[in-house]
């Protein structure tokens, strides 16, 4: 169990870091340097040591341009972007919805069952975040406007969630129907998604010397951690976990994350949280345990 805690306490800190590093760097331009070097690294420990795995078709090319474009470049763009105006604890916890959205598209898209008790979930997770966004905001977060009751900045981090959920039907599709390593897709997606946030970056942001991107301490500390926490720790504990424990279990643990981050981010950046992100969570976790339970009784979801 305390594994678990250990694998979400990682994932929450990379929040705040992803946070952090955007104070000191162009964020297009951080997840571009990230990128491309995660993805070298992955591909490079493919091609070494699983030969077998580092391969390429290119009639599954529209799969892996989805790979590239929603599960890395408009994911992590979008979040690291809205790092400028939102919290870390906040953009943590806009991805508790990746279940609710997911959900969605399954039903949408692969016309999986809906039940009245999944749609309360769903109602539950959604309505929980009205208490967040109608709460009052630091002044940073309607920089970029307002759509009612909810930012711009908001909506940017929401297009970040979706965009993940989207990239995990694409990386589905790719290791369980056509059989490629889950390392071998998420590296070439890395590399590939990194040089078009490179390319994006160099025409919309405004790049710092060169010399202070290599002397920079604080660029570096972040780039290092997150490629360490992110990309190669959570990634290697999070299918270990998968062998022990249940997806539904792991999935439901998840809405933990945004309290570490809220922590982290207390500790590191002082940063505060209202009493709003509570009453959020709560009702967010609500919402994941109804919906949970349904698709444990619908079969969908199966005990280790």
């Amino acid at each position: 169990m305390y594994l678990i805690l250990i694998l979400y306490a990682l994932f929450g800190s990379t929040f705040t870091l992803g946070d952090a590093v955007v104070r000191v760097m162009p964020p297009l331009l951080f997840i571009s340097i990230r990128m491309i070097l995660s993805g070298l690294l992955l591909l490079g420990f493919v091609k070494i040591q699983h030969k077998k795995d580092f391969k390429f078709n290119i009639k599954h090319l529209p799969w892996f341009l989805g790979i590239i474009f929603f599960h890395i470049y408009l994911s992590y763009s979008s979040e690291y972007f809205s790092f400028q105006y939102l919290s870390s604890a906040k953009v943590a916890l806009f991805y508790n919805l990746s279940p609710f959205i997911t959900a969605l598209f399954a039903y949408f898209i692969f016309k999986e069952i809906m039940t009245p008790r999944k749609w309360l979930g769903l109602a539950i997770g959604f309505g929980g975040f009205l208490p967040l966004l109608e709460s009052q905001a630091p002044s940073i977060e309607s920089t970029l406007g307002n759509f009612g009751f909810i930012s711009v900045a908001e909506i940017i981090a929401l297009v970040s969630v979706t965009s993940a959920c989207i990239g995990w039907i694409f990386l589905k599709k790719l290791t369980t129907d056509f059989n490629y390593s889950y390392i071998f897709v998420n590296g070439f997606g890395m590399l590939f998604g990194g040089i078009l946030a490179l390319i994006t970056s160099h025409s919309t942001e405004t790049w710092p010397a060169f010399d202070y991107i290599f002397y920079s301490f604080p660029f570096w500390r972040s780039l290092l951690l997150l490629i360490l926490i992110g990309n190669v720790i959570c990634f290697n504990l999070y299918g270990k976990l998968l062998h022990t424990y249940s997806t539904t279990m792991l999935a439901f643990f998840g809405f933990i994350t945004p309290l570490f981050t809220a922590f982290f981010s207390w500790v590191w950046l002082g940063e505060s949280v209202s009493t709003a992100f509570f009453l959020t969570i709560g009702l967010v976790t609500c919402g994941l345990y109804i919906f949970y339970q349904e698709e444990l009784k619908l079969g969908y979801i199966t005990h280790k």
